[in-house]
Order: C-alpha cells, then structure tokens, then sequence
C-alpha cells in the first residue's frame, strides 16, 4: 500500500454536507432512531473507536465525522488517521464520544461513507502499485455512484491516483459514438475546436492507430487509446512523441495493469475503481 499523503486536501464542509444530511434522512424517515430512542435512556453517553478490520487505505473520515456532527453537536469526533494513510487491521481511525442515541442513529450512515470511500482508495492503491515504477498513473472515470462523485473522486486522490474530468462541462472527450454521428475523427475535433474556449481541453478516443494519425493531425490536447494491446500502445506513443496526452484504456485489471504502464502511456484510465470497489471493512468498537 502507498504512504500516507500528507499533502491530499480536505474535501469543503459546504460541499460534502448535502451528501451526508441526504443519507442522514434517509436512513431517518420520518420519525428518526426509533429504537435507540426506546432503548437506550435519554442521558446515556457512550465512546469508541472507528477501527480498520482489513488492511488498506482510509478515505471518507471528514464525511464520516459530519455524520455525527450533524446529528449533535455535543458529539466529539476526532480523526485518528487522515486520508490517504495506509491501515492495517485493529488500527483506530476516527475517535468518538458523547450522547449515546445520536452516535448510535448516525453509526451507519458514517460507516457506509467511510467503509465505501476507504474501498475506493484501497482499489485505487493496488493498481497505482502495480503501475509502478513507471509513469503512468491511475485515473478515473465519470462511471461514479450517483450524488457521491465529489467523495469518489477524492477518494481516488486518497489512493493515489488523479481524477479525469469531473462532468461533461469541464473538458471535451470525443468518444466513438461522437465520431459516428460527426461524420469522422477531423470534423468531430473542428467541430469541437470551434465552440469551446480557448482553455477547454480536447481529448478524443480511438480505437485503430489510423484514427491516432487523424487526431495527431488535427494538434489534440490528449488522446484516449481505448482497447489496445501493449504492443499497440509502444507504437501509439512513439507516434505522439510527446504532442499530446496518451491515455490507455480497456481490460484494466491488476494483472494487466504492468504491461499497459511499460508502454510508455501517462495515463491509465478505470471505471471499476469506483464502480465496482468493494468496500474496506471498518466497524465501530465501543470502549469502556
């Protein structure tokens, strides 16, 4: 697993704060914690700790803190280990204390940002490993859980890899049903080139190494080399030579992720590291 980024910038409060007050209500309803609020008396305080059950890398603890926050702010929460940090079993991540009813009600929701965010990372640092000790690094993609972009995304930071585009208004990527329906590589990019500002990148997918000559033609920021096998994407950067971004996608896995990194490519871009993630398993141990 990869070192603890001490560098890796908190999330804004006003940004992650609808996400967590949306699963907050959720889980809620209409008439909140009903059987802490039947069980547990009214003055009972309690304490423990957040801790890794697995190894990996922790991501989501300013998301998981608010959830209790936000619930009562006579709870204490103190980050043990900050994103980005590599855990290991029985390791404490987030310290909590305070009333009991509230900590038990937000328990979940803390745990399901924490545990899913902690797995993005984690999958995130296995293939950044596996890249090295190439250039190449891990990116991701718009194939993210709806409303938890923001969170997926700097939880990839977290793991060590960087983030593509955020939206479809940040960038232009030219993929091959745009290709298609402009009628080729050259007037997809003209097309492209005449409607966005000056400080808009353009990036175009291809999938033949003809389709690269188009694009290289046409002086592209980036090149997105989808599905080619490694001996395809040596030649593809021996062919950009350094004009544009080399971006490889398609059949990422662990396995494959050496060879891709060998060709030379910048970029390695991947959907399952936060569409398919599985989750790091963290839970809540009560102390005392």
């Amino acid at each position: 697993m990869r070192p603890p980024i001490m560098d890796l910038a908190p999330l804004p409060t006003l940004l992650i704060e609808p996400i967590v007050r949306a699963a907050l209500l959720e889980d809620l309803g209409r008439a909140g914690d009903i059987t802490s609020a039947a069980v547990i008396p009214a003055d009972a305080r309690m304490a423990g700790v957040i801790a890794a059950r697995q190894p990996g890398v922790v991501a989501g603890t300013d998301a998981a803190a608010l959830a209790f926050r936000l619930l009562d702010t006579a709870i204490s929460v103190a980050i043990l280990t900050p994103d980005g940090s590599p855990v290991r079993p029985g390791d404490a991540v987030i310290r909590i204390g305070g009333p009991a009813r509230p900590i038990l009600a937000a328990e979940r929701v803390a745990l399901n940002l924490v545990c899913r965010l902690s797995g993005v990372a984690t999958a995130t640092a296995t293939l950044a490993a596996a890249a090295r000790p190439h250039k190449a690094r891990i990116v991701c993609t718009r194939k993210t859980t709806p409303g938890l972009r923001a969170l997926e995304k700097h939880a990839v930071r977290a793991g060590g890899g960087a983030n593509h585009r955020f939206g479809l208004d940040d960038a232009v990527l030219i993929k091959d049903n745009h290709v298609a329906v402009a009628g080729g590589v050259q007037p997809a990019i003209a097309r492209a080139r005449a409607a966005v500002g000056h400080l808009v990148k353009i990036e175009v997918e291809v999938d033949t190494l003809a389709q690269l000559d188009e694009a290289l033609a046409e002086g592209i920021d980036a090149v997105l080399l989808d599905n080619m096998t490694p001996d395809q994407l040596r030649e593809a950067v021996c062919r950009v030579a350094g004009r544009a971004v080399t971006e490889a996608s398609g059949r990422i896995t662990v396995e494959t992720v050496p060879a891709i990194a060998a060709s030379g490519v910048d970029l390695i871009s991947t959907g399952w590291i936060t569409h398919s993630a599985p989750i790091l398993d963290l839970g809540l141990d009560w102390e005392g």
